[in-house]
């Protein structure tokens, strides 16, 4: 077993926890939404999505099958967002809704791609090497600041959504719903200016997580929730595994940064490079 970081692992068994809900329920779980209802063998794609994302969090678990996983999953995500999620903005560019909802399977295919960059074999980093490499988890970083982008202004588009999620025991509805959306927006500058880039990093990944534990944990506890609610728990808790890999994808990357490029910027992807026997 090889495993690139702590998000690496947590990603991957996020991704098995996504198929295998998939496989039971037979549905578009979570982060496979935006399939237009009149496309022919829609039920079959569901299932699709289920076993990819089923066998490519079981691949990436071991070192012999962790390069194929993560670029199954990574091209898989990537076509997802270009046919069915990208359409959104294009149909209805003045509505938030879609970059969010784009947004979303973007951050997803943030973290696979680092994975994908990190962990691509000889023939992929030689022919591919604007997506593998360093280059890859450049491409990846500022997909997801895009991502984190829309996730901020939607919290002041829809404030009468956001507000009502916040715990009642934390008072300040309107405010946490605000300061939320804010520090998404600021941390999406960050990332792509770098400057604070691996803490904006880490903190948006903390920030997904506290979410989970906040708001969508009490939730289920509280009794059953709707196939909306429980969708959103479930993208919820993906987007905080590809936030933890973007994260780790700084790693080496001083925490107070304020230049754009630095030496130790990309000691991850090289480290793997080497460990590989990858120039």
């Amino acid at each position: 077993m090889r495993i690139a970081s702590p998000g690496h692992a947590v990603f991957a068994v996020t991704m098995i926890a996504l198929g295998i809900i998939g496989l039971i329920t037979g549905g578009f779980v979570g982060v496979w939404g935006g399939v237009p209802e009149s496309m022919p063998s829609r039920e079959a794609l569901a299932y699709i999505g289920a076993v990819v994302a089923l066998a490519s969090g079981l691949g990436l678990l071991w070192q012999g099958t962790s390069a194929f996983a993560a670029r199954m999953l990574f091209v898989y995500l990537m076509l997802w967002l270009i046919v069915f999620k990208a359409p959104f903005i294009v149909r209805a560019p003045l509505v938030e809704g879609s970059y969010q909802t784009t947004g979303e399977t973007a951050a997803i295919v943030a973290g696979a791609w680092v994975l994908y960059a990190w962990l691509a074999p000889d023939w992929d980093r030689r022919r591919l090497s604007f997506a593998t490499g360093d280059n890859g988890v450049r491409f990846a970083r500022i997909l997801y600041a895009l991502a984190l982008v829309a996730f901020g202004l939607s919290h002041f588009v829809y404030i009468e959504l956001t507000a009502p999620l916040v715990p009642p025991w934390l008072g300040w509805p309107v405010g946490w719903a605000y300061f939320t959306g804010a520090a998404y927006l600021a941390a999406g500058v960050a990332i792509l200016t770098g400057v604070l880039a691996r803490l904006a990093a880490a903190l948006t990944a903390v920030q997904m997580a506290s979410f989970t534990l906040l708001i969508w944990v009490p939730l289920v506890a509280s009794g059953p929730v709707g196939d909306f609610r429980f969708g959103e728990i479930v993208v919820n808790c993906v987007l905080t595994a590809s936030a933890w890999v973007v994260a780790d994808s700084y790693r080496g990357t001083p925490w107070f940064a304020m230049l754009k490029r630095n030496d130790r910027e990309l000691s991850v992807v090289r480290a793997f490079g080497a460990d590989r026997g990858v120039d």
